[in-house]
């Protein structure tokens, strides 16, 4: 029996494996990434070459978390809590090589104000320049990402949004039900009593609104973006 197979009647003892499988591990994923597709009766599965050595009671989770997703099932399993609790240790095994020092300078300042500077210091990375996703916070390679429209903004703009991504890896995530919760009610209280919170987002709408549509300016008769 293989991974996969082992995996889904774990999951489903009472049902056959329906299923043609293939498990491949590359490189081509980032740091403990992977993911799942099913077309008609083929499943497909890809691992960052990473989980290749980490024991298979994990991998099992993380098979039957990616299982519950693409199968719309409500279902949980030791395992599943097996790897989310793997996932959330990830960051003490994570190199940190890839630090922005402008970010470097928001996350010291926020970890002294906010963490009693305990909190230890992610990758912390310029993205692109993203008007939907303003920064993300990656469990699986522990990394702050912020969209670069923010590079020539206020001190003031960058902590916040940073802050927001620090509360991520501060609060991790709650599992139950097949579905992970990222923005727990400790979360939005911590978010919440950022000082001046509210006059900080108008001017994070502000910034989106002026490099998204930009003035246009008049040249020789013309409008020139």
């Amino acid at each position: 029996m293989n991974l996969i197979q082992e995996s889904y009647q774990r999951l489903f003892p009472e049902k056959e494996f329906p299923f043609e499988a293939e498990l491949e591990y590359n490189r081509r994923l980032s740091l403990f990434n992977a993911n799942i597709s099913l077309r008609r009766n083929q499943l497909n599965l890809h691992l960052n070459l990473q989980w290749k050595d980490i024991d298979n009671e994990i991998k099992i989770g993380l098979i039957q978390s990616l299982l519950v997703k693409i199968l719309r099932e409500k279902k949980n399993s030791p395992n599943i809590d097996l790897y989310n609790n793997f996932i959330k240790n990830i960051p003490i095994l994570t190199p940190k090589d890839n630090i922005d020092p402008i970010l470097e300078q928001s996350f010291q300042r926020l970890n002294q104000q906010f963490f009693s500077n305990e909190l230890e210091k992610p990758n912390l990375t310029w993205g692109t320049s993203s008007f939907h996703k303003l920064a993300s916070y990656n469990f699986h390679n522990d990394t702050v990402t912020m969209s670069t429209i923010f590079q020539d903004a206020k001190e003031e703009v960058v902590d916040y949004v940073m802050y927001h991504e620090l509360l991520h890896k501060h609060h991790k995530f709650n599992h139950k039900n097949g579905r992970s919760s990222f923005h727990t009610r400790a979360f939005r209280t911590d978010e919440h009593s950022y000082p001046n919170h509210e006059q900080i987002e108008r001017q994070i709408n502000g910034i989106i609104r002026s490099k998204k549509y930009p003035l246009k300016k008049k040249f020789w008769g013309l409008w020139m973006d």
